[in-house]
Formats: C-alpha cells, structure tokens, sequence
C-alpha cells in the first residue's frame, strides 16, 4: 500500500512540475530573438565607459565594437537568462557585477573565448567605478531600450468604427 502512495505522490510531483515548466518556458523564450542597438546607450549615457580596447585572438586586432555594454547584455541575457524588460533582474545582473549576488564564472563570461584577455575584471571594475545614480540610469536606459524593441503580439489592431452601428450601442 505505501508503494502505491509513494507512486501516486511521485506521480503527481512530477505531473505539477511537467505543468509548471510549460507554463513557464514560454514566456521566456519570447524574449530569445530581442537586441538593441548599444550604441543607443552610449548615446543616451556619454559618460558610460566603452572598455573596447580587448584584442581578438582570432585577428590580433582591437574589437572596438565589443563594448561593457554589449558584453553586458549578452552576459544578462545569454549567461544569467534573465529577462530584458525586467528592471530587477537588471539591478540582480547590475549585483553579479559588484559581486553581491550571483558569481560570475569567467569561463563563460562573453568575449573569454574571443579576446586574448577575458574582460570580465575590466568590466566589473568599470562598473563598480560608476555610482547609484549612474548605474540606475543604465538600468532605465536597458529596460527602455528592450521594452521599445519589445515586438507588438501578433494580433491585428483593433478597428475603431468612426459611429457605432445599432448592435454595438448600449442600452440606455
């Protein structure tokens, strides 16, 4: 009898979890095909440290168009998974970076494999030299940018008749 309980019970969990996963998955995997154009950023935040001056292995040469912030949103999307338009998981990403919350593996930070040097001290320390202020408006500046970007659902816009027909009056 406790065999079948315990069948029943493990059953049942692995039912809720099946459930759970499929409820969830879609709605992150939306956000796999959003970018933004960084440059925008650097635009919008002048002040904001490029850190482009790592060589690739591959050409010797600087990648001036691998900049903190491109390496920063890949790390946020790519390595943490976090979404996009969420400005708390942009302060958690904003936290890996100044080591208080979730530890940054340097073998996976984006560029460890393409630059001669991994920019992920360069990158942390950059951002550790930025105060609250700057850093909170480099959140504002991510989350707007994404939520801009962020693609309409696929569902036709609305028709807004110029005067309502008889069956779409409401009684008086």
């Amino acid at each position: 009898m406790r065999s079948i309980l315990n069948f029943l019970r493990m059953a049942c969990l692995a039912a809720a979890i099946v459930l759970l996963l499929g409820a969830i998955a879609p709605a992150v995997a939306q956000f796999g095909s959003r970018s933004i154009d960084v440059q925008q950023v650097y635009v919008q935040l002048p002040d904001l440290p490029l850190e482009n001056q790592y060589v690739s292995r591959e050409t010797g040469e600087v990648a001036q168009h691998n900049t903190l912030v491109s390496r920063m949103v890949q790390y946020h999307l790519l390595v943490a998974n976090r979404i996009p338009t969420s400005r708390l998981d942009w302060k958690l990403t904003m936290a890996d970076y100044l080591g208080a919350n979730e530890w940054m593996r340097p073998g996976l930070y984006p560029g460890a494999d393409t630059f001669r040097a991994n920019p992920i001290e360069g990158d942390r320390a950059a951002i550790e030299q930025l105060n609250r202020a700057q850093r909170d408006a480099l959140i504002d500046v991510l989350v707007g940018l994404f939520s801009a970007s962020a693609d309409a659902p696929n569902v036709p816009p609305r028709q807004v008749p110029a005067e309502p027909n008889a069956a779409q009056q409401l009684p008086r």
